[in-house]
């Protein structure tokens, strides 16, 4: 174990923080969910299920009358991944979501207020579940459906260079509300390294860098689906079909999946339990439940 030397804390009495200019750090949450949109007319047919998000109105200046992803400044001493959990909890009444990072915000100028870097995280959780409630500095809490287009602007390709520009077109869409924002993402491949950026081209009624933070985070989301897919779980209720969790998978993923295929991947993780769902004009249906040891080995 480390041990500071005498000559250490007497320099650290010296040190002068006031020397380096600090910023303001803050947490903001992309929180997902599967969101029932519409019920079905056809008598055999489940309700129409999207992917959600879920957003704040803000009550207070700046962007006030904005819509943004819950959120806000870290207190001394507290861990970000607190702040995140702690901010979840007070805006909108949340405290059992799955929670990760995925990424640091830190242009200039990204908040009119000064100098504020965030660390956003991503969240999942069963909407079944979860009571949404706008805490005392929120106007209004509400899950948006969401939709992301993609379509490739352009592409430039050297010998030892490439640059690729791409515009994803969001769409986001309440009960009585619609907000678009489009965002541009260029990749630079130079000498076999990537960069990536983003710029904002039209915001909509999304306060702040949200827009950018809602492209990133739902590919963060698209890839933990893509690359393990343990992370849908996190969306599903404790008990649940077969039939609801590969429904899940590809409300995220955005393609069909072949049921026998994603059941042979999903079997480890699964275990059948003895309860049977019935329903009107469906089949009795397993209702399976995670197998924790596969989860945690």
């Amino acid at each position: 174990m480390y041990r500071m030397s005498k000559e250490e804390k007497e320099f650290l009495k010296s040190y002068d923080m006031s020397k380096y200019d600090r910023p303001s750090l803050t947490a903001d949450i992309a929180v997902f969910a599967i969101l029932k949109t519409k019920e079905s007319e056809e008598y055999r047919k489940d309700p129409e299920r999207k992917l959600g998000i879920l957003l704040i109105k803000r009550n207070s200046y700046p962007y006030k009358g904005c819509w943004a992803l819950p959120g806000g400044f870290s207190n001394k001493k507290e861990d970000l991944h607190d702040t995140a959990l702690r901010e979840l909890r007070e805006e909108t009444g949340i405290d059992n979501a799955y929670i990760s990072s995925f990424g640091v915000f830190s242009e200039p100028g990204r908040d009119p207020r000064g100098w504020i870097v965030s660390q956003a995280f991503l969240a999942l959780v069963d909407r079944a579940e979860t009571r949404v409630k706008a805490g005392s500095d929120a106007g209004d809490a509400a899950w948006f459906s969401i939709d992301i287009s993609r379509k490739e602007l352009k592409k430039h390709v050297l010998k030892t260079k490439a640059e690729i520009k791409t515009k994803y077109d969001i769409c986001l869409e309440s009960t009585d509300i619609v907000i678009n924002a489009v965002v541009e993402e260029t990749r630079i491949f130079d000498n076999h390294h990537e960069s990536i950026s983003y710029e904002v081209l039209d915001s909509g009624a999304l306060a702040f860098d949200h827009a950018e933070i809602i492209v990133r985070a739902f590919k963060s989301l698209h890839k933990e689906a893509d690359d393990a897919g343990r992370i849908i779980f996190d969306l599903m209720p404790e008990k649940f079909t077969l039939y609801s969790l590969q429904e899940a998978y590809e409300i995220v993923l955005g393609e069909k999946l072949t049921t026998p295929n994603f059941r042979r991947k999903i079997a480890p993780y699964v275990i059948e339990t003895s309860e049977i769902i019935t329903g009107a004009g469906h089949r009795p249906a397993k209702l399976f439940k995670r197998n924790l040891d596969a989860f945690y080995e």
